[in-house]
C-alpha cells in the first residue's frame, strides 16, 4: 500500500440510509477499485476514515465514481457539518 485517504468529519447526524450507504459503498471500493483496506471510527462527534491504495490513478477512479459523488453530495447536506480530505504517501511502516 503506498497511499493512504484520510476523511475527518465533524457529524450531524448519521440515520440508516447513511450506515446503508456506507456499507455499500465501501464494498464497492475494496472490491470494484482495487482500495486495499478500509479502517474507521466514530466518537464525539467526530469520524476518521483511512482506506489504503496502491496508486493515485485508483483513487481518481474512486474519486470520479457516481455514486460516490452522490454520497458525498449526501454527506455535505445532512450527515456531516463539514468534512475534509487528505491523500498522503506511506514512506515507511512499522
Amino acid at each position: 500500500m503506498k497511499y493512504v485517504v484520510i476523511f475527518k468529519a465533524h457529524i450531524n447526524i448519521l440515520d440508516d440510509d447513511y450506515f446503508q450507504t456506507v456499507h455499500l459503498l465501501r464494498e464497492k471500493a475494496l472490491n470494484n477499485f482495487n482500495c486495499q483496506k478500509f479502517e474507521a471510527i466514530s466518537e464525539q462527534g467526530l469520524e476518521i476514515a483511512l482506506s489504503y491504495w496502491n496508486s493515485l490513478e485508483d483513487i481518481q477512479a474512486w474519486k470520479t465514481d457516481s455514486e460516490h459523488i452522490a454520497a458525498q453530495r449526501q454527506g455535505k447536506e445532512r450527515w456531516y457539518d463539514v468534512f475534509e480530505i487528505e491523500i498522503c504517501e506511506i514512506l515507511n511502516r512499522h
